[in-house]
């Protein structure tokens, strides 16, 4: 494909830079009071955990810049969040962590109405009415700053357990899910190798990991419809903060550098017979789908267990549908991947659009001279 550099437009180029920058400040004179990092990061809390997400790096605060510098469009914030990780060193790798450890703030399952620890509602949407608060478009400061400190005077004083069961458990321990794997394989770093079909599922569960929320939703959302069988149920959905454990400089012993929000979900599908592991007279059993990502972001997490439930299954017995294909869905699912094609069409094309003019004039030309042609031999005949 042909591009041309666009030439003479450094004095334009500049002009579209300061007008951007004028709408950030608000498009008058008089302007606004920025944002402030700490507003976006804890204001704006579901929309940083979302670029975080996206963006492939943990960094709340980079984050909100991220969303500040592009005026809260999501997709460049991912793309320069995802940019400004690539030019960091790598100092290590953590070993697998325990997502079993999580300090919980929300936790629920839909497969049983009591769990063990109970379940947790945290904070949500899910039981509140989709109805506009008019109140807080004029919400004054000295309230807004009172709330938090009115929660904490009302909770509850009994100290919660450090971590929870997870519900999965009993359902292995009845014999109705599959065992854990006791082996683990070198984890698939997207980051430095390039996927390669067939891939693994530690290759696909990295690329949903930090892939666009909407994509995954919509990709979830056809298999849920119809195109795929995944009807499934939430075993168990965790939100909370995961202790990052890394081994000590000089013992080598396993400490906690610190910890990361994060959303887990773990999905139940319909039973069937893992053929491939225990034979063709192995008893049905559940399967799963498993899905996590950084920040509280529930939606993507529920779309990513689905779509691991579904790519299973197309890759084991091949895809029946667009959801179960391992290569339409990893290769359609990354926002930044996706708007840098979408948007490189505005890119200058003039070399490509005067060839297609020219041979469409080359074809019309040709045409009209075969219709004049044909016109003539019918006259003759006629006469």
């Amino acid at each position: 494909m042909g591009y041309v550099a666009i030439k003479g437009g450094e004095k334009a180029i500049d002009g579209a830079a300061d007008a951007l920058e004028a709408l950030r400040g608000g498009g008058q004179p008089s302007g606004s009071d920025p944002l402030s990092l700490h507003a976006i990061e804890h204001q704006l809390r579901l929309l940083t955990s979302r670029i975080m997400s996206e963006g492939g790096l943990y960094h709340p605060q980079l984050a909100a810049l991220a969303i500040k510098q592009m005026q809260g469009d999501t997709l460049e914030a991912g793309f320069a969040l995802r940019a400004y990780r690539s030019t960091r060193p790598r100092l290590l790798e953590t070993p697998p962590q325990d997502t079993g450890q999580m300090r919980l703030i929300r936790r629920i399952s839909s497969a049983f109405k009591d769990i063990p620890g109970g379940q947790m509602l945290g904070p949500t949407h899910d039981y509140a009415l989709r109805l506009m608060r008019f109140e807080l478009a004029e919400e004054s400061p000295e309230p807004f700053r009172q709330m938090a400190s009115q929660f904490m005077q009302n909770a509850p004083r009994e100290a919660l357990p450090d971590s929870f069961p997870k519900v999965l458990d009993a359902l292995r321990a009845e014999g109705l899910l599959p065992p854990k794997p006791e082996h683990r394989n070198p984890a698939f770093d997207i980051t430095r190798d390039p996927l390669i079909f067939p891939v693994s599922r530690s290759a696909a569960l990295a690329t949903m990991a930090r892939a666009e929320t909407g994509s995954m939703l919509a990709i979830a959302y056809s298999n849920m419809r119809g195109y795929g069988d995944v009807h499934p149920t939430v075993a168990e959905l965790r939100v909370g903060y995961l202790p990052v454990m890394l081994p000590h400089p000089v013992t080598g012993e396993l400490t906690e550098a610190g910890e990361v929000l994060m959303t887990e979900c773990e999905v139940i599908a319909m039973y069937e017979p893992d053929e491939t592991a225990t034979g063709k007279d192995a008893a049905p059993e559940f399967t799963l789908g498993y899905g996590a990502c950084f920040g509280h972001n529930e939606t993507k997490a529920i779309s990513m267990a689905i779509l691991d439930r579904a790519l299973q299954k197309g890759m084991r017995d091949g895809p029946a549908n667009a959801s179960e294909d391992p290569e339409f869905v990893l290769m359609h699912i990354d926002g930044v991947d996706s708007m840098g094609f979408a948007n490189h069409y505005k890119m200058p094309h003039y070399v490509t659009f005067q060839s297609d003019m020219d041979r469409l004039r080359s074809t019309r030309s040709k045409y009209q001279q075969c219709r004049q042609d044909q016109q003539e031999v019918n006259h003759e005949s006629e006469l």
